[in-house]
This record gives structure tokens, C-alpha cells and sequence, in this order.
């Protein structure tokens, strides 16, 4: 019996080694070795439909067994199949009259009726569990043996996966260090320390080389249960990874005295942050970029080189773009708030630094801002002014224009009115002189007459 003890005492040592290795809880060991040893008293001295308990004592390495059994009755399980002798046999279906649900058949290896049960304990109840103490024995054979072998590496290996994930899903949507382990094509697996992650090419900095050995830092941005372990996915290009980076190495943002209100990145070419504080005589900016630019450079650093554009939030929406536009000159902003567009005016030789290369930089104050940017020059908009009181103008001729058409017409009808009346007159008075001529004649026709 000493050696049997003894035996199982180094089992119960070994087991608990290996869990140590592995990092395990101390009450996992224990069930992994309980659910060993049950595994091959089943196999040497068990039946089959047995459920059998093993109770571990790690002090002395003795251990007892169990048969559990569960409380049913005709609610739960079907007893239609009797022998000859009255005890209740296994069934294999029951009757099924298209109305009732097939219960289980009742098996006397892991079931008792409620009458037996309450025999062991009197205020047994449908659905309890039974347990029966069972012989001991230590003396297990090679196929027995083998059998607990097989339970041992594989609830380890289930708890290790276990142990790992519930670490890990605790870290999501943090950063964590770690070292290349191999690269397959383009997919990067990256050792954490107690797991490996995956480095998809989406998750990649464009341009951004890696090469076995090589320490980098990564956001985890999903943990998920797999069977060969957590599956743990990594990201170098999540608009978050800046936002620990800082954490990391601004003391302020870690603390909550500074706040990054937004971030809009391209990763591996150019970050804008817009950060606030309500502290009276601490600078967002200054807080983020450090002394002679330590901390931002270090962040820097870490992704390669991408340029950081550091600005202070605003909740005026006009001077935030402004301040999204740098490094360039925004001279005025004009905003509509109904479409939540916004036209910002530079000064001409600021326009294609306002712009960005292939319109960068108004597409990150964009995604900064939530606003629709429109870039414009001041000139530009200058003449579109001009064209517009250019336009009122024109209007304003046009009616000008039409007022002196009509004042000509009727001065030109007033002329011609009144040449027709001297003419009228010139008329009368030709026939007057033609009158006055005729009566002389007449008048000179007597005289010569009367003479």
C-alpha cells in the first residue's frame, strides 16, 4: 500500500511539474490527474455506461473512486423494457406516438430510481447524483495505463489553450511586444511569450520588412477559441496602435490628464492625432511630443519612421479644420452644417501643401474631423466672388441698358412727331402763298377788264 502511495505521490509530482512548466493553476493539476486516474479504473475495473470519480489526495498521494449514478424517474426515463426477474433493463427506443418526446433508456450502470436513491439519502430528488465508494486499486495494467497517458496530455494541452486564451482575450486591444518566430509567404507569425500570433499581410505596414528574430511591437486586435490554441491576430496598421504607443510613452494620456479625441492614420506614411486637456497650464501638444521631441520620436521609431501631425481638439468645428489643415495656412472656413461641409480657403502658395501629396493631408483632416473638406484658393475664390457681383451687375446694366433703349425710342418718336408737324405747317403755309398768288391773279384779270 506504501508503494502504491508512493507511487501515485510521483505521478501526482510529475503532473504538477509539468503544469508548472506550462503555467497552470495548481486546481487544474489536480482535476487533470483525478480525471487520469478515473479514466484507467474505468479501463481495468470498470463496466461499460460507468461514470466513475476519482478523489486525489495530494498530501499523501492516496486516492478513492466513486460511482456516480443520477436520481430518475418515468418523467425522465424510459422503463417499458422489464426482465422476467422484474428489474428494469436497458431499452433500446420507446414508443413513439408522433404526440410524446423519446425519453433515454434507463441503464442501472449510471442511473437509480428515485425509491433506491432515497434508500441512500432520504431527501433525494430527480436529477440528484449518487455516489457509491468503489474497491480501491493502484495496480492498473498497460492498456489502463496508457489510457490515463492519453487523459493527462490531452486535458494538459486543454488546459494550457485555456489557461493562454483567457490570458490573452484580457490583453485584446492591447499592446504587446514580441519576436518574429517564422514568416510563411507573406503571413508573419510573431512569438508573444506563452503564444503565437498571426501577422496577416492586411494587418502589414506597406514596405515594412520582417525577418526571423526580429522584436516588434503589435496590437492584438481579436483573440478567439481555436483547438490547437487561441487564435490570436495581430495588427501593425490599426489606428489604435498609435493610440497605446502614446499611452506607453506620455505619461499625461496614460493618466487621463490629456485626452486623444481623435486619430486619423495611413499607416507607414503619415498619423494626425487631435488631443485636448481641461488642465489649466498643461499643453496637449507639448505633453505628447516631449522634450527636444523624445517621446513622439520614439513612437516614430517603432513604426518606421510614419510621420506624426500632433493638433489640439476643438469643439468650434471651423478652427478644428483649420488646425487638421496644418502645416498649411487656412485663412477662412465656410461651413454647412445641415450636409456638414466645410470649404477651406489658403493662400495660393499654400494650396498643394493644404492639399498633400495625392491629396493626402485633406484626406486624413477628413477622417480627423468627420467634415467634407473642400480645399480652395484665395484667389480662386476671389474671382468666383467677382463673377458673382459680376453676375448682379450685369443685371443691373441690362436693366440700365433696356431703360435708355426705351428713353431713345420715344425721344427718336418725338423727333419724328414733331418734323411731322413743321412739315404739316410748311404745308399750310404753302397753301396760303398758293392762295394769295391766286387771288392777285384773279384781281389783276379785273382790272384789265374794267379798263
Amino acid at each position: 500500500m506504501k508503494q502504491d502511495k508512493a507511487f501515485l505521490g510521483e505521478f501526482g509530482n510529475a503532473v504538477m511539474q509539468i503544469a508548472e512548466e506550462k503555467g497552470l493553476d495548481k486546481s487544474q493539476v489536480i482535476a487533470v490527474v483525478e480525471a487520469a486516474l478515473a479514466a484507467a479504473y474505468k479501463k481495468e475495473y470498470g463496466k461499460r455506461g460507468q461514470v466513475i470519480r476519482a478523489k486525489f489526495n495530494e498530501k499523501n498521494g492516496s486516492v478513492q473512486f466513486f460511482l456516480r449514478k443520477e436520481v430518475v424517474d418515468e418523467t425522465v426515463r424510459d422503463f417499458s423494457a422489464l426482465e422476467e426477474s422484474g428489474e428494469k433493463e436497458q431499452v433500446t427506443t420507446t414508443e413513439d406516438d408522433g404526440d410524446k418526446e423519446r425519453l433515454p433508456r434507463f441503464n442501472e450502470e449510471r442511473d437509480i430510481t428515485l425509491e433506491d436513491a432515497r434508500k441512500e439519502k432520504e431527501d433525494a430528488q430527480v436529477s440528484d447524483i449518487i455516489e457509491f465508494p468503489l474497491p480501491p486499486h493502484t495496480d492498473f495494467g498497460r492498456v489502463a495505463a496508457q489510457t490515463a497517458k492519453q487523459v493527462v496530455i490531452q486535458r494538459v494541452r486543454e488546459a494550457e489553450h485555456n489557461a493562454m486564451f483567457d490570458e490573452y482575450k484580457e490583453r485584446e486591444h492591447e499592446v504587446v511586444s514580441g519576436v518574429v518566430q517564422r514568416v510563411e509567404g507573406r503571413t508573419v507569425f510573431i512569438d508573444l511569450g506563452k503564444a503565437i500570433g498571426t501577422l496577416f499581410p492586411s494587418e502589414q505596414i506597406r514596405g515594412e520588412h520582417y525577418t526571423v528574430g526580429m522584436r516588434l511591437k503589435v496590437y492584438i486586435v481579436e483573440v478567439s477559441q481555436d483547438p490547437k490554441g487561441p487564435g490570436i491576430t495581430l495588427s501593425r496598421t490599426h489606428p489604435n496602435l498609435v493610440l497605446r504607443l502614446f499611452e506607453l510613452e506620455v505619461p499625461e494620456i496614460f493618466a487621463g490628464t490629456v485626452e486623444i479625441k481623435a486619430i486619423a492614420r495611413e499607416a507607414g506614411s503619415r498619423t494626425k492625432i487631435a488631443v485636448y486637456t481641461e488642465e489649466e497650464g498643461v499643453d496637449p501638444i507639448g505633453s505628447c511630443v516631449g522634450q527636444r521631441g523624445t517621446r513622439v520620436q520614439a513612437i516614430i521609431d517603432e513604426l518606421g519612421g510614419e510621420k506624426m501631425d500632433i493638433i489640439e481638439w476643438d469643439e468650434d468645428p471651423a478652427r478644428f479644420i483649420t488646425a487638421a489643415l496644418s502645416p498649411a495656412k487656412v485663412l477662412d472656413v465656410h461651413l454647412n452644417e445641415e450636409k456638414k461641409e466645410a470649404v477651406a480657403i489658403v493662400p495660393d502658395d499654400h494650396l498643394s501643401l493644404a492639399i498633400g501629396k495625392h491629396g493626402q493631408n485633406v484626406r486624413l483632416a477628413v477622417k480627423l474631423t468627420g467634415w467634407n473638406i473642400d480645399v480652395v484658393g484665395a484667389s480662386a475664390q476671389r474671382e468666383s466672388d467677382n463673377s458673382s457681383d459680376g453676375a448682379e451687375n450685369g443685371d443691373i446694366d441690362d436693366i440700365s441698358q433696356a431703360e435708355t433703349t426705351e428713353n431713345d425710342t420715344k425721344a427718336k418718336n418725338d423727333i419724328i412727331d414733331s418734323d411731322d408737324a413743321i412739315a404739316n405747317d410748311e404745308d399750310v403755309a404753302r397753301d396760303n402763298d398758293d392762295k394769295s398768288s391766286n387771288e392777285g391773279s384773279e384781281q389783276k384779270k379785273e382790272e384789265v377788264i374794267t379798263q
